[in-house]
């Protein structure tokens, strides 16, 4: 999106499967929810059609307690700073690759070293920060059940 769109709620979406992906469309019933940024929390439902047995991966700085209170969620939850982290590694506030270190930990979808060379192709001059902060977010990611 274009700087017009800064600032406004998105929804995205991203399936993984070792057979070819033919669906095209939008993901009702997720297995995992990301949240990459966590006042989106306070205007959106973010666990909306979440599966029951679902994953919810939060950017926060609160507790897991504190998540669990602010949307009355039950199932499982992993958080982890990654906005903290970005600022650190990164200078930035940018925390989408920080965040992908925490994805990769709590879900086991792809290894973390399989990583390595797109962020190299896609970050350039700035790959070993980004690296570094997926890294971080992968060690830093705390699980409540």
């Amino acid at each position: 999106f274009g700087p017009e769109r800064r600032g406004a709620p998105v929804m995205a979406y991203n399936r993984i499967s070792e057979k070819p992906i033919k669906i095209r469309s939008g993901i009702y019933k997720p297995d995992v929810v990301v949240v990459l940024d966590p006042s989106l929390m306070a205007l959106v439902n973010v666990i909306d059609g979440l599966k029951p047995d679902g994953l919810l991966i939060v950017n926060t700085s609160k507790s897991a307690a504190a998540i669990r209170e602010q949307l009355k969620y039950k199932g499982k939850l992993a958080t982890v700073d990654a906005t903290h982290i970005a600022r650190e590694e990164l200078g930035l506030p940018i925390a989408n690759t920080t965040m992908i270190g925490a994805v990769l930990k709590v879900t086991k979808a792809l290894k973390f070293d399989s990583l390595n060379a797109p962020i190299e192709e896609r970050f350039g001059k700035i790959a070993a920060k980004n690296k570094n902060a997926l890294k971080r977010a992968f060690e830093e990611v705390k699980t409540a059940k």
